[in-house]
């Protein structure tokens, strides 16, 4: 690639360009180190007991991961670590003084209810989930005071040992708990905290506490902390009801790492946290949801361990923690709003600087705030026309206006359309997508300079004004905040920062060019300068939310093919172009005057390409970015000891294929071919309805399934599941009740068991014998799925009523995470990139 730049107009596109580049390296250095709280020093064991210490916690996080081996429900792991945090907890009790009354207990919960979870109703019927539970208040206080709740879950998901999710969370809980009493702080309000079982199987531990314990109607008030990942940000995903949780927040956090954007964004990811179950479905209890959002390479996965911890993570949300707890317990507002619902709606804007501090304004206040720059935007022409006003004028002035929003919508338009079309190119002549996976800096070698070349486009093909462009590119700016804020969202403080900081840099731009001109680099620079702090942000946010993304690519769902192999990809290239808009788009009015050159196109576009080819040979995996991929083992049974077919399920999470998977597993590809089969020909192929012990996850999965041994697990499991009618009642309004027994067979290590109900059914015992709506499971006729979960020792007892006479049709899968000798072996030939989440499914079908 060789540059040949033969005039001073290049030349100084050039330097305009290096200087850039410098200005958003430098930001982009500064805003990976902070959101990898690389500026938060963790303490060690040997810090002073009145100080909250990293590696103490982490020492705990070891414990509940290498001590008990997976902390999954139907793994005796589970209740080790409930018998280790009780342990933990009862010797903090013993070291409290007189002045405190604390109280330990563990509670078994059982509860019915339906929820939506994926986009699917499922409703979720459990027993003798064991939740631990603190309870930490001064020796004058009564048993109804109302009370400050710190909830997090210590179960886990199946193949993965949590330390991240959520072994990091109960730790900071214990070292905060320690920490509460060796300092001798006596809370004003009684402080609990819940160590819940069974967040995992869809939030049941919090439900169990919030609808069943004593001390349900004392909260006043929450905090949820969780993790989507390993560390980074411990972010403020959700608040409220009302505004007031969000304030006490950015007055109290040390490191704030909140923005309400967050909140308006969070129900279209793919999960959800306890803060539903106490904010939202049952308890309307004001809170907060903290989740470390980065890391998400691990998230579910056996590579979840403590040396995949981001160091500083765990030490800055502890020392946010002791603070938050101090001042929601010292608030008055905790006692005030416990029966006040006026302002349970209310929401407010508020954002963190890089975690040095935090803006918080309410929705009244951001009504007027976001609203000046459109009234200032409806003075502009006035301005430019001062001097000459007249109707024609103005009109034209107007005119000019549009025409820049026009012209400065079509750029960041252009910035999304190029890389993608960038990224389709590359795929058209590569074998894999996401190459970027394990290599995130390379998407941004692929798509940045391409979307630069967008955002350029437009000034290439025509001329504009200085003044006309600037002035569009602003009242876009001020269009976006007045959408936000007529939609009641909360992110248009991202657009309104612009238009301030952009009329700081035009008055300071406007001062200059008239003794330096505008040819002067000078006259660029101090254009620049007023705009480096809205820069620094934009690239801040824009940057964790590439990371963001690209992480959880890994977890997207089996997309159909050919057109889910391309989506990865064009969700990544669109969000770089999103936010390289956002962070390029306020220099462009003036930057754009010296770069828009064919040969500063031509460069990008030769870094593009570049970087296009390096990217595609790139593999996309590696131990720290591995891939998902699900194996279960199923046997369909006739009986409780008969066996009529077993198979190797096999399914991935993101648009690489399971071609892909075994031509770069050929370990695993041999075995398969000298012990079964391997073939991706249509009759191998799964329909979601194969992975109903999974449901509703299940919807994430498609894949192909082969022939297996039937004969190893009877070596195992002497009896198998099985569903018995116990009795039948002809009722008086003509419908029959069919009552049933759920036997379990031997069978130890049981995650849940689903049953997909399929007929006439109109009640059920379940949820209150209150039936749902309908659920459709791989286009079938409409069905009720309901999942059970709980101690497998004992059977499950149940009724189903039906209209008339018609048969009911039950499917049974029951998930247990026993693995046969057989596909342990097949499992450890996979190469280390490939993340396996290995379980058996027991599957039967009855006609009632």
């Amino acid at each position: 690639m060789v540059f040949v730049v033969r005039s001073v107009e290049d030349r100084q596109a050039f330097r305009c360009l290096f200087y850039l580049v410098t200005l958003y390296g430098v930001a982009s250095w500064l805003a990976y180190s902070v959101a990898h709280m690389r500026h938060v020093q963790p303490l060690g064991f040997d810090a002073p007991p009145d100080r909250f210490s990293e590696a103490r916690a982490v020492e705990h996080v070891r414990q509940l991961t290498v001590g008990t081996g997976g902390r999954q429900e139907g793994n005796p792991g589970l209740e080790i670590a409930a018998q280790y945090i009780k342990s933990q907890l009862e010797e903090i009790a013993a070291k409290a003084g007189p002045s405190y009354k604390i109280e330990v207990e563990e509670s078994l919960v059982n509860g019915s209810f339906s929820m939506y979870f994926l986009r699917h109703r499922v409703t979720l019927h459990y027993r003798n989930h064991k939740n631990v539970v603190m309870r930490i208040a001064s020796n004058i206080s009564e048993e109804n005071d109302v009370a400050f709740l710190v909830n997090a879950h210590y179960d886990s998901p199946p193949g993965s040992l949590g330390a991240g999710d959520c072994g990091s969370c109960v730790a900071s809980m214990l070292e905060l708990a320690r920490l509460i009493i060796d300092t001798k702080w006596v809370p004003p309000q009684p402080l609990i905290f819940l160590f819940n079982g069974a967040e995992e199987l869809f939030l049941l531990g919090s439900h169990g506490f919030i609808t069943t314990h004593k001390w349900r109607n004392s909260i006043g008030a929450f905090i949820n902390i969780e993790a989507s990942g390993s560390g980074g940000l411990d972010l403020v995903c959700q608040s409220g009801p009302g505004s007031w949780p969000s304030k006490i927040y950015s007055q109290a956090a040390k490191y704030p790492m909140a923005n309400s954007v967050a909140q308006d964004f969070f129900g279209i990811i793919p999960g959800d946290t306890d803060y539903r179950i106490l904010a939202e479905d049952y308890a309307k209890i004001p809170g907060l949801d903290i989740i470390f959002v980065l890391g998400g390479y691990f998230y579910h996965t056996s590579f979840d361990t403590v040396e995949n911890l981001i160091p500083g993570s765990i030490q800055g949300r502890g020392e946010n923690l002791i603070r938050l707890v101090k001042a929601f317990t010292n608030s008055s507002l905790l006692v005030g709003n416990k029966n006040n619902k006026e302002n349970e709606d209310e929401r407010a804007v508020f954002f963190d600087y890089l975690t040095f501090f935090m803006v918080f304004y309410r929705r009244d206040l951001s009504v007027i705030l976001h609203s000046m720059p459109l009234a200032i935007l409806l003075l502009v022409p006035f301005y430019l026309t001062f001097r000459n006003i007249t109707l024609g004028s103005l009109f034209m002035a107007y005119i000019d206006i549009v025409k820049g929003i026009v012209f400065h919508f079509s750029a960041l338009i252009l910035a999304i359309i190029v890389p993608v079309l960038a990224a389709i190119l590359r795929l058209l002549f590569t074998k894999h997508s996401m190459s970027w996976f394990a290599h995130p800096f390379v998407a941004f070698f692929m798509f940045v300079p391409s979307s630069v070349i967008g955002l350029l486009i437009p000034r290439t093909i025509w001329k504009i004004k200085e003044t006309t462009y600037f002035w569009g590119a602003y009242g876009l700016y001020v269009l976006m905040t007045m959408a936000y804020l007529l939609a009641g969202l909360g992110g248009g403080f991202l657009t309104y920062i612009m238009t301030l900081s952009m009329l700081l840099a035009w008055f300071s731009f406007s001062l200059t060019k008239k003794k330096f001109g505008l040819q002067s680099l000078t006259s660029l620079a101090l254009y620049v300068v007023p705009l480096i702090p809205t820069l620094l942000y934009s690239v801040y946010y824009g940057g964790f939310l590439v990371q963001f993304v690209i992480e959880k690519m890994g977890m997207t769902g089996s997309l159909p093919q050919p057109y889910g192999y391309f989506v990865p990809d064009i969700i990544v290239a669109a969000i770089i172009g999103v936010v390289t808009g956002w962070c390029v788009g306020p220099v462009l009015p003036v930057a754009g005057h010296y770069l828009t050159r064919f040969s500063i196109i031509k460069f990008l576009l030769q870094i593009t390409v570049i970087a296009l080819a390096v990217g595609s040979q790139l593999f996309p995996y590696s131990t720290k970015a591995p891939k998902r991929v699900v194996l279960q083992h199923s046997f369909r049974t006739s009986d409780s000891s008969t066996i009529e077919e077993a198979r190797y399920g096999f399914a991935v999470v993101d648009s690489n294929g399971l071609n892909f998977l075994f031509d770069n597993s050929p370990e695993a590809s041999r075995w398969l071919i000298n012990n079964s089969v391997l073939s991706f020909d249509d009759e191998f192929v799964t329909d979601r309805s194969s992975w109903l012990g999974s449901y509703p996850v299940s919807f994430l999965f498609s894949g192909v399934s082969y022939p297996a041994r039937t004969d190893e697990i009877l070596k195992h499991y002497e009896s198998l599941p099985n569903l018995f009618v116990t009795e039948v009642l002809n009722l008086e309004n003509g419908h029959r009740r069919v009552h049933l027994e759920l036997y379990l067979g031997s069978l130890s290590e049981i995650w849940a068991s689903v049953l997909n109900i399929t007929g006439p059914l109109s009640n059920w015992s379940f949820a209150d014998s209150t039936l749902p709506e309908p659920q459709l499971v791989s286009g079938g006729p409409p069905s009720y799925v309901c999942r059970l979960s709980g101690k497998s020792t004992q059977n499950w007892t149940f009724w189903l009523e039906t209209t008339n006479s018609e048969p009911l049709r039950v499917d049974l899968a029951v998930l247990d995470q026993y693995l046969t000798p057989g596909t342990s072996e097949l499992k450890s030939l996979f190469p280390n990139w490939a993340d396996l989440i290995p379980f058996s499914t027991f599957v039967s079908s009855y006609k009632l």
